[in-house]
């Protein structure tokens, strides 16, 4: 809190306020005193209200020379109590005069002003920490582009067990969970999507949109959003873990590099395994859309096998194979830049396998959304 004092402060003296007349018979108030906090203390409903009485006057003489403290306390109950400006005729020293001057300025910036302000200052520091961001993954695709062309010069370098493992991790154990999602959304999207075509006599084309929706864009999206929530927020934790009980650091004391080690084996092992995975899942959600049209259309599993091939041109299988890839990188490179980010306490640790999650499956659905802007005219 500001406080300004004056020479010869009197200890313990309390706040005053009297009112007089000045020997040409004006009206005149003398305030004295210490109007400090602890002073003003349990008061100052009593002495604002005697203020803005007394200010109603408006030929009223304010004579602040006999203050003997003042801090931001008393300054803005007598400021408040005068309807935020200076009364025409005010006397004071000189060592107050700033903090009423910092008042005034304060009370000419409008609400709106200072809301706009702190939407302002807000959206910059967002902004900092989005560049900051973007500068650290940039950083660390290129050092993984530099440890790349260094085990493939030295291949004995690379983490081989690391890269079976997080295959293991990321691909076998993830085969349960999107095999039961991917289940029932066939039969989710099969079911509506039957009863509109029931209604047009198209029963038949029912494979043909599965099939088409599925091995292009359904397949690989659903598979990149489970292994996002699954896998990357599993590299997150794992690497802030480490942060937390001081691997990384010790990693650093024995000269090993943390991408070499860490950072790209998951990359490797999400960039091979989520291919894997979206086949895995684009074929039980036809599995459940298959069962879902024999069910509401009558159409025969062979039949359904049979003409799929003829109702998906191969250049979609492709296409969402190659999102897979581009997936499994994208997670892999967000789960690793937030983890090695985490700072060495459980807070950090949350709050950066959170973040991990969400911009994972964001970027996720931007780039799937790239895809079918520069694809559109690949398979259809």
């Amino acid at each position: 809190m500001v406080e300004t004092t004056t020479p010869g402060d009197a200890a313990g003296q309390l706040p005053n306020l009297s009112h007089e007349r000045t020997a040409g018979g004006k009206p005149r108030v003398l305030i004295s005193g210490e109007w400090t906090l602890l002073p003003l203390r349990g008061r100052f409903d009593e002495l604002a209200m005697r203020v803005k009485e007394l200010a109603a006057d408006v030929s009223m003489e304010w004579d602040l020379l006999g203050l003997t403290r003042l801090d931001t306390a008393g300054a803005l109950l007598l400021w408040q109590a005068w309807g935020r400006q200076r009364p025409p005729t005010l006397r004071l020293r000189a060592e107050h005069e700033l903090t009423f001057a910092d008042l005034a300025v304060q009370s000419t910036v409008p609400a709106g002003s200072k809301a706009a302000q702190a939407r302002l200052s807000q959206f910059g520091a967002y902004l900092v920490r989005f560049s900051e961001h973007v500068l650290g993954a940039v950083r660390l695709v290129g050092q993984l582009a530099l440890d790349l062309l260094l085990v493939l010069r030295q291949p004995g370098l690379i983490a081989w067990r690391e890269i079976s493992a997080n295959v293991y991790r990321t691909g076998a154990q993830a085969l349960g969970i999107t095999a039961l999602v991917g289940f029932l959304v066939g039969i989710t999207l099969s079911y509506l999507t039957s009863k509109q075509l029931r209604s047009y006599g198209a029963d038949i084309f029912v494979i043909n949109i599965l099939g088409v929706s599925v091995w292009r864009e359904l397949g690989p999206l659903l598979a990149a959003i489970i292994v996002a929530g699954r896998s990357g927020s599993s590299m997150t934790a794992q690497l802030g873990v480490m942060r937390v009980t001081q691997e990384l650091d010790a990693l650093s004391v024995m000269g090993v590099s943390h991408t070499v080690r860490l950072v790209l084996p998951k990359v490797v092992a999400l960039a091979m395994s989520m291919p894997l995975v979206v086949v895995w899942t684009s074929a039980v959600v036809l599995l459940g859309g298959m069962v879902a049209a024999r069910a509401q259309l009558g159409i025969d599993y062979v039949q359904f096998l049979q003409a799929l091939p003829s109702a998906v041109p191969i250049a979609n299988l492709w296409l969402g194979l190659s999102k897979a890839v581009v997936f499994g990188i994208l997670i892999a490179l967000v789960a690793c830049h937030f983890g090695l980010r985490i700072e060495p306490n459980t807070e950090s640790l949350a709050a950066g396998t959170t973040d991990s999650v969400v911009i994972s499956i964001t970027l996720v659905i931007i780039v799937d959304a790239l895809f079918a802007v520069l694809f559109s005219d690949v398979g259809l």
